[in-house]
């Protein structure tokens, strides 16, 4: 593939040992992140990074690294490097959600999450490039650059959380944030051969996080491994005071997972996956994949979700109507781009606004604004919500029925760089597998699977509410077979 780099093999230790070797003295904060750093700056071409947080990253090396010293423990991920995608507030360098509206944005505080990971020794390194306010499925709609796939720099690496998954997979960092509302975790992790967990909706928090669309909005590790991503969520999942959204966390927490033993379980294949338009290259990895599953004695049965077609179509309209809601607030007044030359309020706000947004912000805000308005929101916003809860209902119906439902994560490997730009319809479909367990507020994870023609290709494995312990452990399953 076109400069790829070899990316089977992982440089970082799993995030448990790192953590456990600081913590014993064995490794040095300050030379963990010096390697981030040093990494970072050697695989710039793929333009998986908008900034680096180096003084604060080192200062904070430092003082864990005298915690350990003086006989104390730095936490749970003592001394780990991570990389945030860039709609997190982060103290150390700009906020800017990949928009121009947002550049030089400095956080008044920081997100929930990363004061988490921050309280158990994380130290975040940089901010990762994604498309401009998480808006786009290959990063291509960044107002600053396009990241490239690690397997191939003339591909997309997915998205939006594009440049975190890429940063994993050149080993930037042991692990990175990123945020999903329709796959925005799940699809670029399949697109790069990463793990990329979204949890069920509320049991991670939003507070400090640029809101995309606030029904569902998830936070979650994209990793090299399922162990690596369930310590990362036992560390930041859980209520949040600032987020009335969230809810309790599991009481067995997220870790030590065992391999479940797959005799006896029910794992449902979801037919209209395979109906859509599935790559075959794709399809064949899943369906082998699937045969693994069944081989190692899980009993696989066909599930049907009669409204899961409409899923595409009912996303399109429930989201950019919460994302016209949220996007409201950038109006050049209070922070971020401010009209120069405006001569009145309104010159002020549309000035801002017009130059600001990138185009795919626009159109989603006009799409979102349409649907909400006078005389349309009868005949697609409350329509569009009647199908969701339909949805909701089938997928509630479908685990009476199975453990566990899978199936492939998009209809084709990573894509070329350029191939779906002038056809936003055609870069919409690359969410056509994602979209309807977020709008279900399901969990669900992507492991990697297998390649076609070179590229990596992901399965996507999702449970009910709540079940995320229970999906990591099939998940871990999942991984070994599939090496």
């Amino acid at each position: 593939m076109a400069g790829a780099v070899a990316v089977k093999d992982r440089q970082w230790l799993p995030i448990a040992e790192i953590a456990t070797q600081v913590n014993a003295g064995g490794l040095k904060a300050v030379d963990l992140v010096e390697q981030s750093l040093r990494t970072i700056a050697d695989k710039a071409e793929y333009q998986a990074i908008i900034a680096t947080l180096d003084d604060a990253a080192r200062a904070r090396a430092v003082a864990i690294d005298a915690q350990v010293a003086a006989g104390k423990s730095a936490g749970r991920l003592a001394g780990v490097p991570f990389i945030a995608k860039d709609n997190y507030l982060v103290f150390g360098a700009d906020t800017t959600a990949a928009s121009n509206i947002l550049r030089g944005f400095q956080a008044p505080y920081q997100s929930t999450v990363i004061n988490r990971l921050e309280a158990e020794g994380a130290i975040c390194v940089a901010k990762a490039n994604l498309d401009a306010f998480a808006h786009g499925g290959s990063t291509e709609n960044s107002d600053f650059f396009t990241t490239k796939n690690p397997h191939d720099l003339t591909r997309v690496p997915g998205g939006s959380s594009g440049g975190s998954a890429a940063a994993v997979i050149l080993d930037m960092a042991p692990f990175a944030l990123g945020t999903d509302t329709g796959g925005s975790i799940r699809q670029p992790a399949s697109f790069v051969g990463a793990v990329g967990f979204k949890p069920t909706y509320g049991t991670t928090s939003r507070s400090g996080v640029v809101a995309m669309a606030s029904s569902t909005d998830v936070m979650g590790p994209l990793t090299r491994s399922v162990d690596d991503a369930a310590l990362v969520y036992d560390v930041f999942a859980g209520p949040d005071l600032l987020d009335s959204t969230t809810i309790e966390r599991d009481s067995a927490g997220y870790t030590d997972l065992a391999a479940r033993d797959l005799h006896g379980v029910k794992i449902g294949v979801i037919k209209e996956y395979f109906e859509a338009s599935l790559d075959a290259g794709v399809r064949s990895v899943i369906e082998n994949g699937i045969a693994k599953l069944k081989a190692a004695g899980a009993e696989i049965i066909d599930v049907s979700l009669p409204s899961l077609p409409l899923a595409l179509a009912v996303y399109y309209i429930v989201v950019p109507a919460e994302i016209s809601s949220n996007l409201s607030r950038y109006d050049g007044q209070r922070y971020g781009y401010s009209n120069p030359d405006a001569k009145n309020l309104e010159d002020s706000y549309s000035g801002a606004r017009g130059r600001g947004f990138g185009k795919e912000a626009k159109r989603r805000i006009m799409i979102g604004t349409y649907v909400l308005s006078s005389g349309y929101y009868d005949a697609y916003y409350k329509k569009a919500q009647t199908v969701r809860t339909k949805l909701v209902n089938e997928f509630a119906e479908a685990f009476t029925q199975v453990d566990f439902l899978v199936g492939p994560t998009a209809p084709t490997t990573a894509f070329k760089i350029g191939e779906n730009t002038a056809d936003p319809l055609q870069m919409y479909l690359a969410d056509v597998m994602t979209v309807g367990p977020s709008l279900a507020g399901l969990t669900a994870i992507v492991v990697p699977t297998g390649l076609s023609d070179g590229l990596p290709v992901g399965m996507q494995l999702m449970a009910a509410q709540r079940a995320d312990r229970a999906l990591l452990e099939l998940a871990k399953c999942a991984e070994e077979l599939f090496v």
